[in-house]
């Protein structure tokens, strides 16, 4: 993979990273205690059991995506680490490149096509 390449998905997961940290931001609180971790904040909708319930249910939809946001943030990361120690683009498994149109389409990817299909037992 050229440097052109890696810079453009470079700058593509820093975008990535600004956008997943915004919308944590717009209902979590950042955890000063564990790194890139994430506390949803609890509503208040009023007293009424119908509230009381409602922010239930509202609490628990924002710690399904707050997590599933955490992980992609974490991926995130983690590719962004790999571009700086030039471990980026090679499979997590069998130390192979990745191909260049699997990290263009999912720059987050840690595995080659073929060790994927392994993994999901797709082969």
């Amino acid at each position: 993979m050229d440097g052109k390449t890696k810079e453009i998905i470079r700058k593509n997961l820093i975008d990535e990273k600004s956008r997943l940290e915004k919308e944590l931001a717009s209902f979590t609180q950042k955890d000063a205690n564990i790194t890139d971790n994430y506390k949803s904040d609890f509503p208040s909708f009023g007293e009424s059991e119908d509230e009381n319930a409602a922010e239930v249910a509202e609490y628990s939809d924002r710690l399904s995506l707050e997590h599933a946001l955490e992980i992609q943030l974490r991926d995130l990361n983690k590719a962004l680490a790999n571009l700086d120690s030039g471990k980026y683009g090679l499979c997590s498994y069998c130390g192979e490149p990745i191909e260049e149109k699997r990290l263009i389409a999912r720059p987050t990817s840690s595995s080659c096509v073929a060790c994927k299909k392994k993994l999901t037992g797709e082969n």
